[in-house]
């Protein structure tokens, strides 16, 4: 993906995967001194510590947009009492303004855990009573739900106030200090969910951008396991590097750190990207929390997250989800899980109709190619026993993959990828619904700038990113197969296979069915040398032991 202001000679900045804006100093401080008030305070399952923190910001956020609407009111309504938008009157005093001003912490637990709390989950409830008068923040809908876990008064206080002295009012900054938030998440959850590591998201968002960066302003973009909401969030920032404009771009004066406006964003494509754009989905309610909240971090003021099993027989049935259940969208980005449990009563007949399995990672493909509109493009990752599984499904699997649709690239990630949630190993498929296969891009990743350990410690600078970089520029060299005569070297990390090849290796995508492994030829002294080298050595040895015999007399 380009930047508006520097292009390498392959046409992508090797520096991308480093966009993440480093949280440092003061602020980075105060979100671990937050997160350490909550471990202190008994709470130590990473998820809960976002959800309740999300659940704070959310109190702090909506009082904000009340002030707003108060505002709106007194410029509409001079000297007329405001009548409360999200807090009518006689709640007014549940505002997060009231909340932080109140010193007495017993009574700001009581009335935040009795009050605040039911208060939105009757939100939620009212939500989803007026669904039918259009789209509007889903986030709503999850805090019917929401408990306040937080039982110390002497907490809670701590957590307000650390809450209101982060910057929620400085658009460029509150995402990024969200995300450096969900990097503590270092617990995989019970359904093989994996999270995605950031860097690796920037890639699979970098690849699929690299030419489209025109196009992709309109599209439709989805992922069908959200989880947090990585992939969604991470489009949309790719989208705002790319359009913005050198005057646009504001460099941190004490971390160098540059954040981009997106200047040349007009508004009607603004008004696409943060209403229309993005849609997740999961059944996970806890991460559906974190997923709207991060979204609306990074600006997205309706996000569409759905609870949603999207393999289910009620995706293409519930109103809410259905248009969105096939030939929907013109991107899908996604870690779906796999190894987890399946109800396999419940699976959509159209799924296990193509490919008749247990295993999700097959069934989440096939579902994913129902998504995508026709020419809509994927990138997912997978566990790479579906580019060389020989059951009859992993087969029919890849024969459609090949045969039906447009498989633009295999890409090999090291086992440590996923560390330490498991050492599984993977590969990146990228693919187009439709369209023909000529040849297939394969790219053997072996180091990804961390420690393939459990510690996944960076190595080198930053924004070293090491062979992820070597594939940023081989893809753009690549070209789509234009530049094609550059990848014929098959002892090279890249290269590609003609889709015959594959069609006679039973359609086996596994990267060392085609890749050319060197040996180099050992050079060994001849025979009568190493004999004589023997004959020397026990000769001295015979000498030792008449040397030791003598001693002993």
């Amino acid at each position: 993906m380009q930047t508006a202001d520097t292009t390498s000679d392959v046409g992508i900045n090797n520096n991308q995967a480093g966009r993440l804006k480093m949280i440092t100093g003061q602020l980075k401080s105060q979100i671990n001194k937050l997160w350490e008030e909550f471990w202190t305070g008994g709470i130590t399952n990473p998820l809960t510590v976002i959800e309740q923190i999300s659940f704070l910001m959310f109190a702090r956020l909506l009082d904000m947009r009340e002030s707003t609407e108060e505002k709106k009111w007194s410029r509409k309504n001079p000297g007329k009492p405001f009548a409360g938008v999200y807090f009518p009157r006689g709640k007014q005093h549940l505002r997060w303004s009231h909340l932080k001003q109140e010193a007495d912490a017993e009574k700001v637990l009581k009335i935040v855990r009795d009050e605040v709390f039911p208060h939105f989950r009757v939100m939620g409830q009212e939500e989803e009573a007026s669904s039918n008068e259009g789209r509007k923040n889903t986030f709503n809908q999850y805090m019917k739900d929401a408990t306040l876990m937080i039982n110390k008064p002497s907490l809670l206080m701590s957590a307000i106030n650390m809450i209101e002295a982060l910057p929620l009012t400085q658009g460029d900054t509150k995402g990024d200090l969200y995300e450096y938030l969900l990097g503590k998440l270092t617990t995989a959850g019970i359904n093989g969910q994996f999270r995605t590591p950031r860097h690796v998201i920037d890639l699979m968002v970098d690849l699929v951008l690299a030419g489209n960066e025109q196009e992709a302003i309109s599209w439709t973009v989805g992922d069908p396991a959200c989880g947090t909401g990585g992939f969604l969030v991470q489009f949309m920032e790719a989208l705002r590097e790319h359009f913005t404009s050198p005057d646009g771009i504001h460099v941190d004066e004490e971390t160098g750190g540059k954040t981009y406006t997106g200047d040349l964003i007009t508004p009607q494509q603004w008004k696409h990207i943060k209403s229309e754009m993005f849609h997740g989905f999961d059944f996970d309610v806890t991460m559906l929390r974190i997923a709207a909240m991060n979204m609306m971090l990074h600006e997205i003021d309706t996000p569409d997250i759905n609870y949603q099993d999207t393999l289910s027989t009620n995706f293409t049935d519930r109103k809410e989800t259905r248009r969105w259940a096939e030939d929907a969208f013109d991107l899908i980005l996604a870690n779906p899980p796999f190894k987890g449990s399946l109800d396999e009563e419940d699976v959509h007949k159209t799924l296990t109709g193509k490919v008749k399995t247990k295993k999700t990672e097959l069934l989440f493909i096939v579902l994913i190619l129902r998504m995508l509109k026709l020419g809509g493009r994927c990138a997912v990752i997978v566990p790479d026993g579906v580019t060389f599984g020989s059951s009859k499904a992993h087969k029919e699997l890849r024969k459609m993959l090949v045969e039906e649709n447009q498989l633009e690239a295999v890409i090999k990630l090291p086992s440590g990828v996923f560390r330490p949630y498991a050492g599984v190993s993977t590969a990146i498929l990228l693919f187009t619904k439709g369209g023909q296969t000529d040849n297939v891009f394969f790219f053997d990743v072996q180091a990804d700038g961390k420690t393939l350990d459990d510690k996944r410690d960076k190595i080198g600078d930053d924004d070293d990113w090491q062979d992820l970089d070597v594939l940023r520029g081989a893809w753009s060299k690549w070209n789509g197969g234009v530049g094609k005569k550059h990848f014929e070297d098959r002892t090279a990390n890249a290269f590609f296979a003609t889709k015959s090849e594959i069609e006679e290796n039973a359609f086996d995508l596994s990267i060392n069915r085609y890749q050319e492994i060197v040996h180099e030829e050992e050079q060994y002294d001849p025979p009568n040398i190493i004999i004589g080298r023997l004959k020397e050595l026990e000769a001295e040895i015979a000498s030792d032991l008449e040397e030791l015999e003598a001693m002993l007399g």
